[in-house]
């Protein structure tokens, strides 16, 4: 199974369905939920993620706000997504209240967040240490939930496995996410090199591998 089968059998039946994508980036989630039939909104806080966006899901809805402040009255959306988004929220709990303040009753929120490990997590780290915020985003939950504000229906952790042409598509991939990647890239270019090398397993195809661990917490806001 992957993050998007879960997101999936999370929601189904998707078809008419009013589902929310927060911190959408360029639509790569809400491109195959729109193509189940999904009504979906996105939010990010990057404009010129939104115009591909846009354009690559011309089906879909997609506003500029920010994680912390849904521009949504409450019980707006019959399932919310946060994928790989939570940990660039600089208020990670205040983003889940919100998250489960525009949800109808009984519907759910389904977090998935990459882990301070595995080998992709290895060598983004000399580009982008994440640690910090990826721990911050799972102490989130974890509060939440045992505050009471949302129960945990499940919480799974699944392998994310991509592979690369060489260690240039990796830095290109990564810049993508973060276009201001590319300056330590330049300026640390000997040890991010290094970095990849250690931690790229080489398949016999001759491409690069990197794992990344994903927690994905399915959640119930408290009613």
């Amino acid at each position: 199974m992957d993050a998007l089968t879960l997101i999936r059998e999370t929601f189904a039946p998707l078809a008419g369905k009013a589902v929310l994508d927060i911190g959408c980036g360029t639509g790569a989630l809400a491109r195959p939920l729109a193509e189940a039939g999904a009504a979906v909104t996105g939010i990010d806080p990057g404009e010129k993620a939104l115009a591909k966006a846009r354009h690559a899901v011309p089906g879909a809805r997609f506003e500029e706000a920010s994680g912390e402040a849904l521009p949504f009255p409450d019980g707006s959306f019959d399932g919310a997504v946060m994928l790989n988004s939570l940990h660039h929220v600089p208020d990670p709990a205040r983003a889940l209240v919100e998250a489960a303040r525009v949800l109808r009753p009984g519907c759910r929120l389904v977090v998935v967040e990459p882990l301070a490990s595995g080998t992709f997590f290895d060598a983004l780290k000399p580009i982008e240490d994440e640690t910090e915020i990826r721990a911050a985003a799972q102490a989130a939950i974890a509060e939440a939930v045992a505050g009471g504000g949302l129960t945990c229906e499940r919480d799974v952790i699944l392998d994310r496995w991509e592979s690369f042409a060489d260690r240039e598509a990796f830095f290109a991939r990564v810049t993508a996410v973060d276009p201001a990647r590319a300056g330590a890239i330049r300026d640390r270019r000997a040890t991010v090199e290094a970095a990849f090398a250690a931690a790229a397993e080489t398949r016999e195809d001759g491409r690069f591998a990197l794992v990344q661990p994903l927690r994905i917490h399915v959640l119930t806001p408290a009613r």
